[in-house]
């Protein structure tokens, strides 16, 4: 049996190998993110408020998500106008790719 299993194993194998070939031929090649709508949708995400949770504190934090998501406002914006942090402290708060552990290297 172990020579069937072994053919098969390699059957596989290269199966898997064209699948991944057509895959990156058809689908990944020549894909382009949109990078504007990337950040909107990112500035938009309420899960950016957790952010703010130790500054403005849970209940606020929340209220600023809620009203956010429901008018489908920039996060930063409905938290300027609902608590006291100025610009430059929201946009240090609120900056995605400070939170991803350095962001992405370009």
């Amino acid at each position: 049996m172990l020579p069937v299993i072994v053919h098969n194993i390699l059957e596989s194998a290269r199966l898997l190998g064209n699948a991944a070939r057509v895959l990156a031929d058809k689908a990944i090649d020549g894909f382009q993110a949109n990078e504007e709508r990337i950040a909107d949708l990112a500035e938009k995400n309420p899960i950016l408020v957790t952010a703010l949770n130790p500054v403005i504190g849970y209940e606020k934090g929340a209220a600023v998500a809620k009203k956010s998501y429901a008018e489908r406002r920039k996060l930063k914006e409905v938290a300027a106008e609902m608590t006291d942090l100025g610009d430059e402290e929201l946009d240090r708060l609120l900056d995605p790719r400070k939170m991803t552990e350095g962001g992405i290297e370009e």
